[in-house]
């Protein structure tokens, strides 16, 4: 019963959007006042003052370092993602119902690139790109946006590995046996059928994770996070272009 439904899984990319515009505006706290007011009163600037009360490191020292993690998991958020998308195609991605991999019509399944480590590498870029973006938003919204977007990928990925294990049964059970769902191993798991990657098209489909990556990475030093917020707003804005303008294949898949 916890897995999504099929109305969820073909809106999930909305749900996406609405997790993170209430984690940003924290309109609870109209009524609640969980929050501290001010310029820094973002979990950025509050955990940056916390541990320089703390002793770890002055608050220049404590903001750098918050930076460089914000910076290392939208970095990670959007490689994953890009390298997941190399082999399933941008707009595999964005498809709004699941289905088998025509890319492998033998398996069934992906089992190139990250789906040799973990079977869900798409799902586990976009937790850790809302680890990034939790940095700028007021303590009560990250922590809402951290455990929605958490319950909302469980879900997902549920609902999909149980379309999967329906459609394909005992290959993709050997399949799970082997790969870690979530976690990825180290080395791979299994070994590849030499599918070909296709890093243009899905460099234009993670474009709005590039751009809040370079964001934190480039705009990040000026410590101003509504400046950040601002190019997360653009950043979406241009994926949309991008998604309009990309060219729509016939064939889709399940994985994410």
């Amino acid at each position: 019963m916890f897995k999504a439904s099929a109305l969820e899984y073909r809106f999930r990319f909305a749900i996406h959007c609405v997790i993170f515009v209430l984690g940003f505006a924290a309109p609870w706290n109209y009524g609640l006042h969980l929050d501290p007011t001010g310029p820094n009163a973002h979990l950025w600037g509050i955990l940056a003052v916390q541990f320089s009360r703390l002793g770890v490191g002055n608050i220049a020292m404590a903001f750098n370092v918050l930076l460089a993690l914000g910076i290392a998991v939208a970095v990670a958020g959007a490689f994953l993602r890009t390298w997941g998308s190399a082999y399933l195609g941008a707009n595999v991605v964005q498809s709004g119902s699941m289905h088998t991999a025509e890319a492998a019509p033998t398996t069934g399944m992906l089992q190139d690139g990250p789906f040799r480590r973990t079977r869900n590498p798409l799902y586990l870029g976009t937790f850790l790109h809302t680890l990034g973006l939790a940095l700028l938003m007021p303590p009560s919204g990250a922590i809402f946006a951290v455990v929605a977007i958490g319950v909302v990928q469980i879900r997902l990925i549920l609902a999909e590995e149980a379309f999967l294990a329906a459609k394909l049964g005992q290959p993709y059970a050997a399949y799970c046996a082997l790969v870690p769902q979530i976690i990825p191993s180290i080395r791979a798991r299994i070994a590849g059928t030499g599918l070909a990657p296709r890093w243009p098209q899905a460099f234009l489909g993670e474009i709005y994770m590039w751009g809040v990556a370079l964001s934190f990475a480039i705009a990040g030093w000026r410590y101003d996070a509504m400046l950040l917020i601002k190019c997360v707003v653009v950043s979406f804005g241009v994926s949309l272009v991008a998604r309009a303008f990309a060219p729509q294949p016939a064939t889709v898949q399940a994985h994410q």
